[in-house]
């Protein structure tokens, strides 16, 4: 089968679902995995990486500073490196960055933990724009650092401030003029997503309170559904799928389906525990939701809520999807290519990728290239069949 090749240019891919169009990669591995082409060191940090155009853009702090990285996507080549004092440090040892960069129209976007915003040229790394959420939209810092990765819609950049009336802030993608900002919420750590109600767009972000719509024209709230986590950790994007939503949360929370129109309040469709994401979100595949409830791999009835079974040997860890096969990282640094569906989890190939702990960071697969990161070491392995 040939290849279909595809760019991942922002947080979640090109639809916002982790799930690529890919297809024709190298799913059986030999026992050492696939080809690894380049390793690179990119500082300390939980973001993943953004891939447009043949090149591959990623965060990371060294000595309290950030910097923006553009890499060659099939060498890890250097081609230009952005830096800025940040403060990386964490209250539970989590230190580093937190966004993905977002890619779009020759201009990159990056969040940091401290709340920097840059648009920065694609080409050459310059400051085109920037905004501070703590100096320009009197934005709090949340525990843990500013973790939710920008959002373009059409004309606008959209990011969660965190201010008093600038909770969400929509400006201007090519020079940061401020069209629009609104709500009062504190930030949590989820990314803003886009969606239509009754023909008209509108977005989501799952804050502090919980889950709030607002239109995308002037930023007007149109319902909100609370949902309290300890420590406010609402980490997860959430899934939706025409007039329903999905949200996790971890700290044994759970999970909710809520149903959702025009003048009123979603409305609960169901409510349990069997799905506590703490970081990474889950992915709805052909009605039913794969993610991790913890530390273990888990399916779900996305209609019922129903637990289909359980897996728990990849412990805490972040999911792909790629044509009809899921890449599943372990928080250990285990990468394995796996089918999933309703009656279960059988895994075809797997290997040891990196070393360390917490590797959060889900793995991408793009233009037959896997990417793959610890909290400081970024791989590439050539999963395209070619060689």
């Amino acid at each position: 089968m040939p290849v279909a090749a595809e760019d991942w240019p922002r947080w979640r891919g090109p639809k916002l679902d982790n799930i690529s169009t890919e297809a024709g990669w190298q799913t059986e591995w030999p026992a050492s995995g696939p080809k690894q082409i380049w390793k690179a060191s990119v500082g300390v940090g939980y973001s993943t990486v953004a891939v447009s155009q043949g090149r591959l853009y990623t965060m990371g702090n060294t000595d309290n500073q950030d910097s923006v990285y553009c890499l060659e996507a099939g060498t890890g080549q250097e081609v230009w490196k952005h830096s800025y004092p940040c403060n990386a440090k964490d209250p539970n040892g989590y230190h580093g960055t937190r966004c993905t960069p977002t890619v779009d129209d020759g201009l990159v976007y990056t969040v940091s933990r401290e709340g920097h915003l840059f648009c920065l040229d694609a080409q050459k790394g310059t400051v085109v724009w920037k905004k501070n959420f703590k100096e320009d939209f009197q934005g709090k810092v949340p525990q843990w650092g500013f973790a939710g990765s920008p959002l373009i819609e059409k004309d606008l950049v959209l990011v969660e401030a965190g201010g008093p009336g600038a909770n969400v802030v929509a400006m201007n993608k090519k020079t940061g003029e401020v069209v629009w900002k609104a709500g009062d919420d504190a930030a949590s750590y989820s990314s803003i997503i886009p969606f239509d109600q009754e023909g008209q767009r509108a977005l989501m972000i799952f804050n502090a309170f919980g889950l709030v719509a607002h239109s995308m024209k002037d930023g007007k709230e149109l319902w909100r559904h609370p949902w309290k986590t300890s420590w406010n950790v609402n980490a997860a994007t959430p899934v939706i799928a025409g007039n329903q939503v999905f949200i996790s949360s971890g700290y044994n929370t759970g999970c909710a389906l809520l149903e959702f129109g025009a003048g009123s309040a979603p409305k609960v469709v169901w409510q349990n525990k069997n799905m506590r994401n703490h970081v990474n979100s889950c992915i709805l595949w052909k009605g039913y939701l794969y993610g991790f409830d913890e530390n273990e791999l888990r399916c779900l009835d996305w209609k019922t809520g129903q637990t289909k079974w359980a897996e728990k040997k990849y412990g805490k860890g972040s999911l792909m999807l790629a044509g009809d096969k899921f890449l599943v990282y372990s928080g250990s640094g285990r990468i394995a290519v796996a089918s999933l569906s309703p009656e279960g989890c059988r895994e075809i190939s797997g290997f040891q990728v990196l070393e360390g702990r917490d590797t959060w960071a889900y793995p991408v697969l793009a233009n037959g290239k896997l990417y793959c990161r610890s909290l400081e070491n970024l791989v590439g392995l050539d999963v395209s069949g070619k060689n």
